[in-house]
């Protein structure tokens, strides 16, 4: 496919700026450290403090890395739902996964009270709520799977993960009930989302479910455009209906599904950026629309972490509510000046 000149500047653009986010992102915090010696850590080359360079490749830059991918996971799974069923109110926690590892991760802290001392305290360990995340988003997944094989109605699906969603949060609401305020205190935290905190274990991890969500999603690029134009005339195109609903589906859970096990649930991203790019890029082809989501959703996830940094403090305000904070009132300012939604 040949990319026009125009969106070839406004790829390089959104590159450009997303390398500028990375470097004032790294530079802010409750240490301030010069760009110009954030370059000098990288390349090798400056005598730079011991303590700026432990704090920027142990902490700073795992975080910039993981919002990154979170923003870039998220945009992308937005994206697909939003084409899949044909609803500009689509997100990627749609089907029930950011309901389904919430449970898991109340199960999780809740049953910590039956245990004492050494065991109470491995099961709240950072690895245990992202397994418990992992496995509440995996058995939901499980179960809207089953269901794309016994229905061919995209929309029956929707409403299907709607429900799912529903139940698993009618099941933490009465685990909340009776839980105490320590663990209910705990589960609020989590719900908060958080960048940081991550090993580099943890962003390898993350990184490869990335991969493997956007190549899967780059592999059904024109499967999309397909569905873009009706499921009937996409069938009369050659298009296989069940086998892709299957793939994109499964592309949206590996990718909200391991984001919202390391970093939580994090909302607005997903359903805010394709709405974004489409503001700008003024095509309905995925091929051009997959990386330009993926830059943006990357660059605004940047932008929020670097605003949820308060300055000379060790204090991070909740990256759930500085990504609402800050996008809705611009998406409801594009939507109104354009006068237009989309499908």
């Amino acid at each position: 496919m040949q990319i026009s000149q125009t969106y070839r500047l406004q790829f390089f653009v959104l590159f450009i700026a997303l390398i500028a986010a990375f470097l004032v992102n790294l530079s802010i915090g409750s240490v301030s450290i010069p760009i110009d010696e954030i370059v000098s850590i990288f390349s090798g080359n400056g005598a730079s403090k011991e303590t700026w360079r432990y704090i920027i490749m142990d902490y700073r830059l795992p975080k910039a890395i993981t919002a990154m991918l979170a923003g870039g996971g998220l945009a992308v799974s937005g994206l697909l739902m939003q084409t899949l069923f044909r609803n500009p109110l689509a997100g990627p926690f749609v089907l029930g996964l950011s309901s389904g590892a919430s449970l898991g991760v109340a199960i999780l802290i809740l049953g910590a009270s039956a245990f004492g001392g050494f065991f109470g305290t491995l099961l709240l360990s950072q690895w245990s709520l992202v397994v418990a995340s992992a496995l509440g988003s995996f058995l939901v997944l499980l179960a809207v799977l089953a269901v794309t094989f016994r229905i061919k109605d995209t929309m029956a699906i929707l409403i299907i993960g709607l429900m799912f969603g529903s139940v698993t949060t009618a099941v933490v609401s009465v685990l909340s009930y009776f839980s105490n305020a320590e663990q209910l205190q705990q589960y609020i935290f989590w719900s908060f989302g958080s960048l940081g905190n991550q090993s580099w274990q943890g962003v390898l991890i993350l990184s490869l479910c990335f991969i493997a969500g956007i190549l899967l999603s780059v592999f059904s690029s024109k499967s999309l455009n397909g569905l873009l134009l009706g499921e009937n005339y996409a069938k009369s195109m050659g298009l296989h209906i069940k086998r892709t609903t299957f793939i994109i589906i499964l592309a949206t859970s590996i990718l909200a599904g391991s984001i919202t096990a390391f970093v939580g649930p994090i909302a607005f991203v997903g359903l805010a950026v394709p709405h974004l790019v489409r503001q700008f890029y003024k095509t309905s082809n995925h091929l051009v629309l997959l990386p330009a989501v993926l830059l943006c959703g990357s660059l605004l996830m940047l932008i929020c972490d670097t605003v949820a940094q308060l300055p000379f403090s060790e204090f991070t305000l909740p990256i759930n509510a500085i990504t609402s904070l800050i996008g809705a009132p611009v998406v409801i300012w594009l939507l109104v000046r354009k006068r237009k939604l989309f499908f």
